[in-house]
């Protein structure tokens, strides 16, 4: 087949013990699935869950034990930090019921959802969608991916984040508004998940501002640190 242009790369992440790799079809997120993180936000209680996306290229891929090199995008004067566990879909599916949903999940990774704050909160400001202030370029780095079998205590794994060596955000996957079957669940009835999707679990409390020079360790327990500098 030809293309009238060069058609792009495949984004893909490196998956660990292994020598392929795992290609990135879609990447989803999940708003506002920790309670002290919507309070911060300015909303509070157990919200239906919604969802946002963000474009494959987006992804910024670290390889085992490198620190990516994240460019301070355009059009902000206060970007975001997020630390979040991603899950990767490894068999498809609509309407999957949370008791199957875990048969779906090829592994884990950690990742962050940077986010451009003022640009989103105009854009709520208006009633507009805030693709901009989340779906930009490089705004989704995430790091290799453990294949589900090897971390089989993910559920109730520490997730944190320091910036600079100072511990910035800290909780546990236990504390998900919507746990992950549940997520899959809900996100399966909005869309026909497929092999090589990425779901953005949701952000534990403690987001804020980082600036060009900073250096961010992203963690769950489990899983490859993610390393990222701003520069």
């Amino acid at each position: 087949m030809s293309f009238v242009v060069t058609p792009p790369a495949i984004p893909s992440i490196p998956v660990v013990g292994e020598s392929a790799r795992f290609p990135i079809h879609r990447m989803y997120c999940v708003g506002r699935n920790y309670e002290e993180h919507a309070k911060e936000m300015g909303h509070t209680g157990r919200e239906a869950p919604f969802f946002f996306m963000k474009p494959a290229d987006a992804a910024l891929v670290a390889e085992a034990g490198q620190t990516v090199a994240m460019p301070y995008p355009t059009l902000t004067s206060n970007l975001h930090h997020e630390v979040e566990l991603v899950v990767a879909i490894g068999k498809g599916g609509a309407n999957i019921a949370a008791a199957n949903a875990l048969q779906h999940i090829y592994g884990y990774a950690v990742g962050l959802d940077m986010t451009r704050r003022d640009l989103q909160n105009e854009m709520k400001k208006q009633g507009r969608p805030w693709c901009i202030g989340k779906g930009f370029d490089f705004s989704a780095p995430i790091g290799p991916i453990t294949p589900a079998a090897q971390v089989p205590a993910i559920h109730s794994a520490a997730i944190a984040l320091q910036v600079n060596g100072q511990e910035r955000q800290r909780s546990t996957i236990a504390k998900l508004i919507w746990n992950i079957a549940e997520t899959i669940e809900q996100l399966s009835a909005a869309w026909t998940l497929q092999p090589g999707d990425l779901i953005f679990t949701g952000t534990p409390e403690g987001v804020g501002a980082v600036v060009r020079g900073d250096v961010l360790l992203a963690s769950v327990e489990g899983l490859q640190p993610l390393h990222v500098q701003l520069v």
